[in-house]
């Protein structure tokens, strides 16, 4: 069947720097009609002709037009686009993968499956921001841990950084805006904004300190004299992304994400940094304390 209608390879002419196939097979006519199927002979092993259906039984209908493969894989490609105004791609995928794809993996054994197009690239994309997120922590803390020669102060400075993701969630929430790819990318950027209030408070504490102010004096002093510095240094943040977290052109839809998750997360972070962060100082400053006392009373062999 395959030589009649296919060819076969008889010889090969060479022409220049190209092979050319010469293959042998039916003519043009009998090809494109089902009679050269029906009239088709089969030769047998002792060189007879015989009618196809005398060996086999021709069933007609309905193939494949073209067979896809990925690594010797045969693949289906199933797309489809998203009314963004009436659904949410990620809520489609997470269904997907929590209700319809296992139960098609039940039925249909040996079947996998995997994500191709905006779906692979966001699952790359959130994938290195993971990876440079990670990367940005620990540049923050060894930048803080060299200036303040520290290991604790470091992590007191960036325990802001749980509030601002809260503040950017809360934020999404009032919006009525789904989390997407560039809200990730403004709780990135805002991971190292609200940082610089922590920083200001404790690096007044700790040159207070050094003055010789006990630790109580210092941190009632820090929030008395870095209120208006914390304050204002937010509200110029905030302001200048107002226009664009309100701006309802269809350009600025892929960036309001980000400046609502920037702008509600330095809200939160800062109205509870202003509390938080000299309260743990003082938690930090007292357990210390209470170990310096302890070791001091533990007799050394």
């Amino acid at each position: 069947m395959r030589q009649a209608f296919y060819g076969e390879e008889a010889v090969r002419v060479q022409r220049g720097r190209d092979d050319i196939k010469v293959m042998v097979r039916y003519a043009a006519p009998e090809r494109r009609s089902l009679a050269g199927i029906e009239e088709m002979r089969i030769r047998t092993e002792e060189g007879d002709e015989i009618p196809l259906c005398e060996v086999a039984e021709v069933d007609f209908g309905r193939a494949y037009s073209v067979i896809n493969r990925i690594d010797r894989k045969r693949v289906i490609t199933i797309t489809s686009d998203v009314d963004q105004t009436t659904a949410n791609a990620a809520k489609i995928v997470s269904d997907l993968k929590a209700a319809f794809l296992p139960e098609l993996r039940k039925r249909r054994q040996g079947v996998d499956y995997s994500f191709e197009g905006n779906e692979k690239r966001r699952s790359e994309s959130i994938e290195s921001l993971k990876h440079g997120f990670t990367l940005a922590a620990m540049g923050i803390f060894f930048l803080l841990a060299t200036r303040f020669r520290s290991y604790i102060q470091p992590i007191i400075i960036m325990m802001a950084i749980p509030f601002g993701l809260v503040g950017a969630v809360a934020g999404h929430l009032i919006m009525g805006i789904d989390l997407t790819l560039f809200s990730l990318f403004g709780i990135v950027a805002l991971s190292g904004i609200v940082v610089n209030d922590s920083l200001i408070l404790i690096d007044f504490v700790n040159r207070a300190v050094r003055e010789g102010s006990s630790a109580e004096d210092a941190v009632a002093a820090s929030g008395r004299a870095r209120f208006r510095p914390v304050i204002l240094t937010s509200i110029t943040t905030i302001a200048g992304l107002m226009p664009m977290m309100l701006e309802r052109s269809f350009q600025a839809q892929f960036l309001i994400p980000m400046a609502v998750s920037i702008t509600f997360g330095l809200l939160l972070a800062t109205a509870l940094t202003l509390l938080f962060v000299p309260t743990l100082y003082m938690i930090v400053k007292d357990g210390t304390d209470l170990l310096a006392r302890f070791r001091a009373k533990t007799p050394v062999e």
